[in-house]
């Protein structure tokens, strides 16, 4: 495989697992050095720094809570001090808390804002002075941006369809440095968050076109895409991958 990302360095937010453990993969394995976060588990989060570094790659795992603004902007400043430059910003950590409006907290709406809107703002904040042109800022939303169609989903919906605003806004403040701004919004993909299995996941598959959940491979495929050079002139969009949840 041609390494389109050779000599780039991509910050990851919630590496350690799921969809962005596939996306510091797939980005190490496209030539980029890659700075992952993750919150608690160090033994997996150094797994995958040795995986990465097996299969021919470079990666660095630094603790951080996203939704602490001094914790992630160290992070980003680290990393960027370590390592020269940030050239992809990858927005991946994220919440799912579930609750109708007589009892979801307000704990827990404000939780699901910090770290699935307002640590976006910040991670952007933090790395752009460190990006040049070219700068990719990329971020994981989800097809509940446009489609919730069970109930409980109301805030976690809400906190997506915010990037979707937030995306477009900073699409117009950064081009001018040559730096796109994009969501990449998934369906359903088999994580720990969201396994394949269960009585939930038959209610999504449903309905949805393709019924199955997504790989994680998949999403990070669609992120690589986003991140390399051929997508030079994307910006401002939401581009939804869901295997037909939303049509």
């Amino acid at each position: 495989m041609t390494q389109t990302l050779s000599s780039k360095v991509a910050f990851v937010t919630g590496g350690g697992r799921g969809i962005g453990a596939a996306i510091v993969r797939r980005l190490a394995r496209e030539g980029a050095t890659v700075a992952f976060t993750y919150q608690n588990s160090a033994a997996a989060a150094n797994e995958l720094v040795a995986e990465v570094a097996a299969a021919g790659g470079r990666s660095i795992a630094l603790q951080a809570d996203v939704a602490d603004a001094e914790s992630l902007t160290r992070a980003i400043d680290t990393t960027a001090h370590q390592l020269g430059k940030i050239d992809i910003l990858v927005n991946n950590a994220g919440v799912l808390l579930l609750g109708t409006l007589d009892d979801f907290t307000l704990e827990d709406f404000d939780k699901t804002l910090a770290i699935n809107v307002r640590a976006v703002f910040v991670a952007a904040k933090a790395a752009v002075p460190h990006m040049g042109q070219g700068g990719r800022i990329i971020n994981i939303g989800s097809c509940n941006a446009e489609r919730m169609p069970f109930p409980g989903g109301s805030a976690y919906a809400m906190s997506k369809s915010a990037l979707q605003g937030l995306v477009q806004g900073l699409a117009r403040d950064l081009g001018p440095k040559g730096i796109t701004v994009n969501n990449v919004q998934p369906g359903p993909t088999n994580t720990d968050m969201n396994p394949e299995v269960g009585d939930f996941a038959e209610a999504m598959h449903g309905i949805m076109a393709l019924q199955r959940h997504a790989h994680p491979d998949e999403i990070a495929a669609m992120v690589a895409y986003v991140a390399g050079p051929e997508a030079g002139f994307v910006t401002g969009a939401s581009l939804t991958i869901d295997g037909g949840f939303n049509a």
